[in-house]
């Protein structure tokens, strides 16, 4: 699971979101950025997570943060998800779990008995400098934006 913590550089990451257009870190210095990774596009917490978000959207931009949703799902199933919610934010399509592995949020899960591999539901708040200054591993889906927005 994650070793990144509070004042740690966030990792340079390269993803293409559910258009095909890239993002970098890099391209996020100067504002505030929040990078919530869910496990799955159209299931009811990340559906949950990502609305509680959208609706507070105009809270993130005034406070001169941006969003960014990530997982592995393919940019098809992203743009079909931000689409269906009209979701104000990207959602990168990490397929090859480049991203997803540089912030390390991929590892083993139990879900009823049973243990695989997945994307573990973090949040990381990443400042104007690219440094972490929070991570929320204790994501409350319904209420996520008011974790953020203390």
């Amino acid at each position: 699971m994650t070793t990144l913590k509070k004042g740690d550089q966030a990792p340079q990451f390269s993803a293409l979101d559910q258009d095909g257009k890239g993002h970098t870190l890099a391209n996020y210095a100067g504002k505030k950025l929040v990078v919530f990774f869910y496990p799955k596009a159209n299931t009811p917490g990340c559906t949950a997570e990502a609305c509680d978000l959208r609706d507070n959207f105009a809270r993130f931009e005034a406070n001169n943060y941006a969003l960014l949703g990530v997982s592995a799902d393919n940019a098809k199933a992203q743009a079909n998800f931000r689409n269906k919610f009209e979701f104000p934010f990207p959602l990168l399509a990490d397929e090859n779990k480049a991203v997803i592995e540089a912030f390390g949020v991929w590892g083993p899960k139990k879900f009823m008995g049973k243990e695989y591999d997945g994307i573990h539901r973090t949040t990381f708040v990443i400042d104007e400098q690219g440094v972490i200054d929070e991570v929320i591993t204790e994501v409350k889906t319904k209420t996520h934006a008011s974790q953020i927005l203390k």
